[in-house]
C-alpha cells in the first residue's frame, strides 16, 4: 500500500505539472519578464519568498522535473550569491534525497531482481567506495543529477550518506551556477550580454567540469596513496618490470624523452615473443611450408622433389634465428639508449619502491609488463605425461611419433600443422565445436579441411577427462557426444591460452586489483588501482598479441611520465591479428558472428581467391576475402582474409578503418599486377557492382543509344 500511495501521489503531481503547463514558468524568458515583480515581492516578504522558492525547488528536484538549472540561476538573480547559494544548496540536496527515496520505495526491489547484472558496476562501486563514488558523480557533472538520484536510489546506500555527500559534492557547482544567475539579473540590453562579469560567469561554467574532474582525480589518488610514505626525492622517473614486447617499448619511449628509467628482467631479454613465441614459431613455420611445397611439386610441373627431415637440425635453426634477432632486444642495445637494465626478480614493495637484486629503487611511476605463461589445466594425470608447452617445446630434439595437441586456438593450430608436416602423427583435441573459435565458422571450416587433407586428426567437441599412463603407454580419456573415447599419444603439447604473470610481484599486499580472468585490472589509461602504477601487454589484456602489447606500452609510458599533466586513453578501435597456419587466417574489426550477436546491421562482400590471377599462377587459389560494411555504404566494419599472404594483405583494410575511408578508395587505388594485394581491390569491386546506381545507368544507356543514332 505504501508503494501504491507514493506512486499515486507521484503520478498526480507529474500529470498536474504537464497538464497545467507549469514548465512555462521555468524559463529564462518568463523570469526576465517577471523579474521586477519577483524582486518587489522579495523586498516586501523576504522570508515568505525564500520559503516559497525553497519549497518549489525541492518539489521540482524531488519529482525529477525539468527546470532545476533555471531555478538555480533564478536563485542567484533574486537572492544574491550568499543567500542564493544557501537556499539552492539545501533545497537541491533535500530534493535529490526525496527523488532517491521515491526510487527506492517504488523500484529498488523490482529493478535489482530483474536487472541486477546490468547494475553490477554501480553496486560494486557502492559496496567498495560508495561516498567517494557519489562525490565524484556530484562534483563532475558528466551525468544528469536527476539520473544519479534515481539510479542510486536502487542501491543499498544509506539516505543520510546520500544527503550529506550530495550536499558537499554539489556545493562547488551550485556556487558557479548561482554566481552566473547573479550576472543574469543585470542583463537588460544586448550590450549587457557582453559584460565582463557575465562572460566570466559563463567561462566558469565551461571550465568547471574540467577543474572538478581534475580535483576528483587528485583527491582519489591521494586517498589511495596516503598509507604509503612518499620519498622526498626519487632515484628515477620510471621502473619497467619485464623486458618483453611491452616492457621494451616502455623503456624505449621513456629513454627517448630523456627520463631516467630502469628495466628489470628476471629471465631473458625479449620475453616470450623473441624466445618462445613469435620468432621461433615463424622460423619453424618457414621450414615446414617449404616441406609442404615440395610435396606439391607435381602440381608445379616437377616430376619429383623431396627433402629429408633432420628434426634436430630444424630446431637448431630455430635457435639460430632467435640468436640473430636477439641483438635487437639485447641489454647492450638498451643500455646504449640510456636505459638502466637490471637482471633479477622484481617485487613492488610500495607504489614508490621496487626491490630487485638486493637493491631498493625509488621511482615516481611503475609500469608492469611481466607478460603471461602457458596455462596448464587441472586434468587428472596430466603431470605424469611430461607435457610440453609453447615455452618448452623448443628444447625438443627428437620428433615425437604421435603428438597430441590440446587446444585449437592460434598456437595449437600453428604448431599442430608444423609437427604434422615434420612427420609426427598429430591429433588435435578441442573442447569447442570448431578451430579458431574467434573467427567466422566459414574460415574455421576452411582451415579444418586443410588440416584433414594433410592428415591431422581433429577431435572437435571433445572434453578432456583424464590422462592415464599404463604399461608405458600414454592415453587421454575424453568425452564426446556423451560417450567416452581413448586417444593414444607419445607426447602432449598444451596450447590452452596464457595466464598473466602476477604471482611474485607483491601486488596482493598492495591491494592491486585483478580482473576475473587473472590479469591486472586497468582503466582506459592503463592505470591500475594504484594511481602511479600502470600495466600493459599480456599481464593486462584484453588482447595477448605482440603488436597490441607495444601499442599499449606507448600509452602506459606516456601516462606514467606525464603524471597529472595529460593522460591518453588507449585506442582499441582497430585491432588486427593473424594466425600463421596454411592458409593464413587474418582479421580486423567485427566478424560476421560478432556483428550478428551485437545486433549491428551489416552487408557481406566476398571475393574468392580462386579468381585471382596470381593465386592461380602460384597454385595457391584457395581462400577468400570477406568484408563487412555498413548497409548501402562502403564504410568497413571488419575484414577477414583466408589464404596465402593473408597477414600481408590485411593492412590495407586496417589503414582504411583507422583513417576513415572505405571500399571506394581501395577500388580507386592502383594495385600492382599480378599480386595477391589485388584481391583487396577485387573485393572492393564486388561491393561496387552490387551497389551500382541503376537509375543513373539506365539514363546513361539511353544517352549512349541516342549517340549511336538508335
Amino acid at each position: 500500500m505504501k508503494r501504491l500511495w507514493v506512486a499515486a501521489a507521484l503520478v498526480v503531481l507529474v500529470v498536474a505539472f504537464y497538464w497545467l503547463d507549469l514548465g512555462q514558468y521555468l524559463s529564462v524568458a518568463y523570469f526576465k519578464s517577471q523579474q521586477q515583480l519577483i524582486e518587489a515581492y522579495r523586498d516586501a516578504h523576504p522570508w515568505q519568498s525564500a520559503a516559497i522558492y525553497f519549497g518549489a525547488y525541492v518539489l521540482v528536484t524531488g519529482l525529477s522535473l525539468p527546470g532545476a538549472a533555471i531555478m538555480t540561476l533564478a536563485g542567484g538573480a533574486v537572492f544574491g550569491l550568499a543567500e542564493g547559494t544557501l537556499l539552492v544548496s539545501f533545497a537541491s540536496s533535500l530534493g535529490a534525497t526525496v527523488a532517491f527515496l521515491v526510487a527506492r520505495v517504488l523500484l529498488r526491489n523490482l529493478v535489482q531482481s530483474r536487472l541486477g547484472s546490468h547494475l553490477r558496476a554501480v553496486n560494486e562501486g557502492m559496496a567498495r567506495d560508495g561516498p567517494l563514488y557519489l562525490f565524484a558523480l556530484r562534483l563532475v557533472p558528466a551525468f544528469p543529477f536527476f539520473a544519479i538520484n534515481l539510479v542510486l536510489g536502487l542501491t543499498a546506500m544509506r539516505p543520510w550518506t546520500f544527503y550529506w555527500v550530495s550536499q558537499l559534492g554539489m556545493l562547488p557547482g551550485t556556487l558557479v551556477y548561482v554566481n552566473a544567475g547573479t550576472q543574469l539579473a543585470t542583463v537588460d540590453s544586448v550590450g549587457a550580454i557582453l559584460s565582463p562579469g557575465l562572460l566570466a560567469s559563463f567561462a566558469l561554467l565551461a571550465v568547471f567540469p574540467w577543474v572538478a574532474r581534475r580535483v576528483v582525480t587528485r583527491l582519489s589518488a591521494r586517498r589511495r596513496l596516503r598509507r604509503y610514505p612518499r620519498p622526498r626525492r626519487f632515484d628515477r622517473n620510471l621502473v619497467v618490470i619485464g623486458a618483453g614486447s611491452a616492457g621494451l617499448v616502455s623503456a624505449y619511449v621513456a629513454a627517448a624523452v630523456r627520463a631516467k628509467v630502469s628495466l628489470i628482467e628476471r629471465h631473458r631479454m625479449g620475453g616470450d615473443c623473441l624466445n618462445t613465441g613469435c620468432v621461433p614459431s615463424k622460423a619453424l613455420i618457414r621450414t615446414t611450408r617449404l616441406l609442404a611445397e615440395l610435396r606439391r611439386a607435381e602440381a608445379l610441373g616437377l616430376r619429383s622433389a623431396s627433402a629429408e627431415v633432420d628434426f634436430a637440425q630444424v630446431m637448431e635453426r630455430v635457435q639460430r634465428v632467435i640468436g640473430q634477432v636477439a641483438p635487437h632486444d639485447s641489454a647492450e642495445r638498451y643500455r646504449g639508449l640510456g636505459v638502466d637494465v637490471i637482471q633479477g626478480e622484481a617485487r613492488i614493495t610500495s607504489p614508490y619502491t621496487v626491490e630487485v637484486a638486493g637493491r631498493v629503487l625509488t621511482t615516481r611511476s611503475i609500469v608492469i609488463a611481466s607478460g603471461a605463461a602457458p596455462r596448464v589445466p587441472n586434468i587428472p594425470g596430466i603431470e605424469a605425461m611430461g607435457y610440453w608447452t609453447s615455452d618448452t617445446v623448443w628444447s625438443l630434439r627428437e620428433l615425437p611419433p604421435r603428438l597430441l595437441v590440446l587446444g585449437g586456438g592460434p598456437v595449437g593450430c600453428e604448431l599442430a600443422q608444423c609437427f604434422q608436416r615434420l612427420g609426427s602423427r598429430v591429433t588435435l583435441v578441442q573442447r569447442g565445436p570448431r578451430l579458431l573459435s574467434r573467427e567466422d565458422p566459414e574460415l574455421s571450416e576452411l582451415l579444418a579441411e586443410r588440416f584433414r587433407s594433410e592428415g591431422i586428426e581433429l577431435r572437435l567437441g571433445h572434453r578432456s577427462l583424464e590422462f592415464r599412463l599404463q604399461d608405458g603407454q600414454r592415453r587421454l580419456l575424453a568425452e564426446h557426444a556423451g560417450e567416452q573415447v581413448e586417444i593414444e599419444l607419445d607426447a602432449l603439447l598444451l596450447a590452452l591460452g596464457r595466464t598473466a604473470n602476477t604471482g611474485d610481484l607483491g601486488l596482493e599486499p598492495l591491494g592491486v586489483a585483478l580482473s576475473p580472468e587473472g590479469t591486472i585490472q586497468v582503466d582506459e589509461q592503463l592505470q591500475t588501482s594504484l594511481p602511479n602504477v600502470y600495466a600493459c601487454g599480456d599481464v593486462a589484456g584484453p588482447y595477448q598479441f605482440t603488436h597490441t602489447a607495444a601499442h599499449q606500452a606507448w600509452y602506459a609510458t606516456v601516462n606514467a611520465l606525464l603524471g597529472g599533466l595529460k593522460r591518453f586513453r588507449v585506442d582499441y578501435s582497430v585491432i588486427p591479428w593473424t594466425t600463421f597456419t596454411e592458409p593464413e587466417i587474418a582479421r580486423v574489426g567485427l566478424s560476421e558472428t560478432e556483428a550478428t550477436e551485437r545486433g549491428i546491421p551489416f552487408e557481406v562482400t566476398r571475393f574468392d581467391l580462386a579468381e585471382l590471377d596470381r593465386a592461380i599462377a602460384d597454385e595457391a587459389a584457395c581462400g577468400l576475402v570477406k568484408v563487412l560494411t555498413v548497409p548501402r555504404r562502403d564504410k568497413i566494419l571488419g575484414a577477414a582474409i583466408a589464404g596465402e599472404h593473408a597477414g600481408e594483405l590485411l593492412p590495407e583494410f586496417i589503414a582504411a578503418m583507422r583513417n576513415g575511408y572505405g571500399l571506394n578508395r581501395i577500388l580507386g587505388t592502383i594495385h600492382v599486377y599480378p599480386t595477391f594485394s589485388e584481391a583487396n581491390k577485387h573485393a572492393a569491386g564486388v561491393w561496387r557492382r552490387a551497389h551500382q546506381p541503376q537509375r543513373v545507368l539506365r539514363w546513361v544507356e539511353r544517352l549512349q543509344r541516342w549517340r549511336r543514332g538508335a
